[in-house]
């Protein structure tokens, strides 16, 4: 039989292993973000988990998109996360805080349309980091082949 203790540590390890998934699922964006703003990110995340709020209520979430009641209880982890629903995420245009905006794949945020090329789901700004690593990853592959 265990004793209490250790299985309050085993407990402890689950949870902590279940948070450090959930930290490595997100987007690349952290790179861009100040150590404060990680740590703020990281301790909200643990209190959320753990209950939060002495009152046991907890807000329904919902898409950040103007008008949408969409139910995100059941909606995929990432879309939670994120505060979108699965049609906002994919949807070309959509209306958030009054403004046309787009939600984007790899910042995982809205940004205005003028940010995208076209239809696409993916800001410039990211698209261009994409496109110059993979120019790098191309060019060190011939690199190697021309020995």
């Amino acid at each position: 039989m265990e004793s209490p203790k250790f299985g309050e540590d085993k407990r402890r390890l689950k949870d902590q292993k279940m948070e450090d998934e959930d930290l490595e699922e997100e987007e690349e964006d952290e790179d861009e973000s100040s150590e404060a703003d990680r740590k703020r990110s990281r301790s909200a995340t643990r209190s959320s988990k753990k209950g939060g709020s002495c009152s046991g209520y907890a807000p329904p979430q919902l898409c950040q998109a103007e008008n949408c009641s969409a139910d995100m209880a059941d909606a995929k982890r990432y879309h939670r996360r994120h505060k979108v629903c699965e049609f906002h995420a994919k949807a070309p245009v959509v209306v958030v805080a009054g403004l046309r905006q787009r939600f984007c794949q790899q910042c995982s945020r809205f940004h205005e349309l003028s940010e995208f090329d076209e239809a696409k789901r993916s800001c410039r700004r990211r698209l261009a980091g994409h496109n110059e690593r993979r120019r790098k990853s191309s060019y060190d592959y011939q690199g190697e082949g021309s020995n």
